[in-house]
C-alpha cells in the first residue's frame, strides 16, 4: 500500500528490528476429552465433548462417517478452559468415534498432559524482520515487515494454520494513521506439532512488532513513548475508516483510551519515580501497547472460503407454566461467564428476575444452530441472539396478557416477573398465572388465538468483516542487571469493548488474558531437540504464570458501542493477551535502556536479558 520503498528512502529516521517469538500452547485446566457412544439399535451417535463448537463437530462427524446430522448429538458442557485449543478437529476426535462405531459400545478418550503438550495445537512461532519510518516530529510514515512462521507438518482442519500469520500481516500498524505499508508472509512446514488458533490468534505478534518499533522510533528521535502514540493513533472522530492493510474499522477510541491511561497510571509521577530510582541503581521500565482486536466475525471470515463454520448464532427463549424462562443457545460455557451474561441479558429482555432464568448451552439436540465459542463472539453474537429471542418472547407474553386482561397490549409491560400497567406500574398478573392459563386453560382464550411462548431468533453480524475493539496497556517492571530477573510491579489496561454488559466479567476476562499474555512474554516455550521431540512436555518443565508472580492489574473502560447490534457489545476475551506481551517487552527494554541494550526475543528469559547486557554469551 502506498510507496514503501520511496517512503523509507526519504524518511528522516528508520528503526529496524529482528524479532523472534517462541512457539507455545494453551494449558487448559481440563485436557481434551470425549466419550463417544454409537447405539446400533437407534443408529445414532452421541458424543460428550470438551470442544468449543458442537455444531461444527456434528457436521464434521457426519461428513467423516457418512451420517446425517439428525443421527448425531454432540454435547459440550462446562468445558474447563479452551483458549482456542479446543476449536480444532483432532485425529483423536475421529478415532474415538470410529472405535465406538466398530465396537458398538461407548469409548472414552482423555488426553494426559504429555499428549496435550505434544498434540494440542501450538502457536506464536514467528521470525520477523520489520522496520518503521518516521520523521523528526514523530509522525509515523509507514511500516515494512516480513514474517517467517512454521506451522507443523500439515494445516489444522477446518480452520487452517495459515490464519495466524495472515492476521499478523493484516494487523501490524493497525492503530496508527500511516499510509505506506508492505507485509510478506512466508509459511513453512516442520516436523513439529501443528500450529493454529490460540487465544489472540496473531494479535500478540502483530502488537509486539508494532509497539516495539514505535518505541524504538521514539527513542531514536528523543520523544516520549506515550507522546508518539498520542500524535499518531487514528483520531476518534475519523471512523468508520480503513486501515493501511485494508482492515475495515467501525468505531474505536484510541485517543480517549490513551488519555484515560495517562491519568490512571499517574504517568508523570511514575517517570519521576523511575528517574530517582535509577540514581540508586534500581532499573525500572515503563512499556506501552496500543491494541486493536477483531471480534464478532461475519461470514467473511470463513463462510466465503467454503468452510462450514457458522458465523451466526441462534437462541430460543421459552416461558414455562411456573413463570420461569429457559434460554437455549449454541455458545457454550468455557469458564468465561457465558451462562451468567446470558441470564442477565435474558432477564432484562423479558422483564424477570435473573433467578428465574435458566441457560442451556452446548447441545446440538436442543440449541439452535450456531458457531459456538471463538473469536470473542460470545456476547456480541450469541448475546445479541439471546436479546432478540428474549424481546420476542416478551412481546408474545404481552399479547397473551392483553387477551386475558382484555386490555390494549400497548398499555402493558413485563416487570419483576409480572404483567404490570405500563404507565403506573400496578401489578396485574403474575407470569406464573399467565403460563398456567396459556398451557392448561386454553378454553379461556379465543378459539382463533394460539399463545406462542417459545420463540427462536438468530443473529449474524453483516456490516463489517469483523467488529474491532481497541485499548491500551502499560506495564511497570524492575530488571535486576546482575541476574536478568524481571519483576512485574504493576499492569494497567484501558479497554473499549463497546457496551460493557457485566463489568466484573469483563475485568476478569482482561486480567486472565493479560496473565496468559505475560506467560508468552516471559515464560512459555515449546522446546524441541534436534530429532524433533518436544523436551519440556510436562508441567514440571513447561513454565506457566503463577499467581504469586503476577502484578496487580488495574482495568478501566471506555465505551463506544457498535452500531451493528442492539446490545452494542463487542468482544473482550482476547485484548489482554494481544497487548500484554508488547507492554512487558517494551517495559523491559525501557528498564535496560541505560545500558544501551534491547531484547526482542520472546520469551524474555533472564539468560536473554543477561545476553543483551553483554554478561553471558
Amino acid at each position: 500500500v502506498g510507496d514503501v520503498d520511496e517512503t523509507f528512502a526519504r524518511a528522516e529516521v528508520v528503526a529496524e528490528i529482528d524479532f523472534e517469538f517462541g512457539r507455545h500452547t494453551g494449558v487448559t485446566l481440563e485436557p481434551r476429552a470425549q466419550i463417544a457412544h454409537w447405539n446400533p439399535a437407534e443408529q445414532r451417535l452421541t458424543v460428550y465433548h470438551s470442544c468449543q463448537a458442537p455444531h461444527m463437530m456434528q457436521d464434521l462427524y457426519g461428513r467423516q462417517f457418512d451420517l446425517p446430522a439428525s443421527a448425531i448429538r454432540v454435547l459440550c458442557k462446562d468445558v474447563g478452559g479452551s483458549f482456542g485449543i479446543k476449536v480444532h478437529a483432532y485425529p483423536d476426535d475421529f478415532a474415538t468415534v470410529a472405535l465406538s462405531i466398530m465396537l458398538g459400545r461407548p469409548v472414552k478418550f482423555v488426553a494426559d498432559r504429555l499428549e496435550s503438550f505434544t498434540s494440542d495445537i501450538h502457536a506464536r512461532h514467528h521470525s520477523i524482520k520489520a522496520r518503521i519510518a518516521v520523521n523528526r516530529d514523530g509522525e509515523i510514515l509507514g511500516f515494512d515487515m516480513e514474517d517467517l512462521t512454521g506451522i507443523g507438518p500439515y494445516s489444522m482442519f477446518p480452520r487452517t494454520s495459515a490464519i495466524e500469520g495472515n492476521q499478523v500481516v493484516n494487523l501490524v500498524g493497525g492503530p496508527y494513521k500511516h499510509k505506506h505499508y508492505r507485509a510478506k508472509l512466508n509459511v513453512v512446514f516442520q516436523n513439529k506439532t501443528p500450529t493454529c488458533q490460540y487465544r489472540g490468534v496473531g494479535h500478540p505478534i502483530a502488537c509486539a512488532v508494532t509497539e516495539a518499533l514505535v518505541d524504538l522510533a521514539a527513542q531514536k528521535i528523543g520523544m516520549d513513548p506515550l507522546k508518539i502514540r498520542e500524535i499518531n493513533v487514528i483520531p476518534d472522530d475519523a471512523y468508520p475508516t480503513t486501515g493501511a492493510s485494508g482492515i475495515k474499522l467501525e468505531i474505536l477510541s484510541h485517543e480517549a483510551s490513551l488519555k484515560k491511561l495517562r491519568a490512571l497510571m499517574n504517568y508523570d509521577a511514575l517517570r519521576a519515580e523511575q528517574a530517582a530510582l535509577r540514581k540508586q541503581g534500581i532499573f525500572r521500565g515503563i512499556g506501552f501497547a496500543t491494541v486493536i482486536e477483531l471480534t464478532n466475525p461475519s461470514a467473511a471470515f470463513y463462510g466465503v472460503g467454503g468452510a462450514r463454520i457458522a458465523s451466526q448464532d441462534g437462541a430460543t427463549a421459552r416461558l414455562d407454566p411456573e413463570g420461569n424462562i429457559t434460554v437455549l443457545v449454541g455458545v457454550g460455557e468455557q469458564g468465561q461467564g457465558t451462562e451468567g451474561i446470558y441470564r442477565q441479558i435474558g432477564a432484562d429482555a423479558v422483564g424477570v428476575d435473573i433467578a428465574k432464568v435458566r441457560i442451556v448451552t452446548g447441545d446440538t439436540d436442543a440449541t439452535p444452530y450456531g458457531g459456538g465459542t471463538w473469536a470473542s463472539r460470545g456476547a456480541g453474537i450469541g448475546g445479541e441472539a439471546v436479546l432478540l429471542a428474549g424481546q420476542a418472547l416478551r412481546e408474545n407474553i404481552v399479547k397473551v396478557a392483553a387477551i386475558i386482561l382484555k386490555r390494549e397490549g400497548a398499555t402493558l409491560a413485563v416487570r419483576r416477573d409480572r404483567i404490570v400497567d405500563a404507565a403506573t406500574g400496578e401489578e396485574l398478573l403474575p407470569l406464573a398465572e399467565l403460563g398456567r392459563i396459556a398451557y392448561f386453560r386454553s378454553d379461556m382464550l379465543p378459539a382463533d388465538f394460539t399463545p406462542e411462548l417459545m420463540v427462536t431468533r438468530h443473529y449474524a453480524q453483516r456490516d463489517f468483516p469483523f467488529i474491532f475493539t481497541n485499548g491500551v496497556q502499560a506495564s511497570y517492571v524492575e530488571v535486576d542487571p546482575d541476574t536478568g530477573f524481571v519483576k512485574l510491579l504493576k499492569h494497567w489496561a484501558v479497554e473499549d469493548c463497546g457496551r460493557v454488559l457485566n463489568p466484573m466479567l469483563v475485568d476478569e476476562q482482561m486480567r486472565g488474558a493479560i496473565v496468559q499474555g505475560i506467560g508468552g512474554a516471559l515464560l512459555e516455550e515449546c522446546l524441541y531437540d534436534d530429532s524433533g521431540l518436544m523436551i519440556n512436555a510436562s508441567m514440571a518443565d513447561y513454565l506457566v504464570p503463577m499467581s504469586a508472580e503476577m502484578p496487580d492489574i488495574e482495568v478501566a473502560h471506555i465505551q463506544t458501542p457498535t452500531a451493528t447490534s442492539k446490545l452494542g457489545a463487542k468482544g473482550a476475551g482476547e485484548a489482554g493477551t494481544a497487548g500484554a506481551p508488547a507492554a512487558v517487552m517494551n517495559a523491559i527494554n525501557d528498564a535496560i535502556a541505560p545500558f544501551d541494550a534491547h531484547v526482542f526475543s520472546q520469551p524474555i528469559t533472564p539468560q536473554k536479558v543477561l545476553r543483551a547486557l553483554g554478561k553471558v554469551r
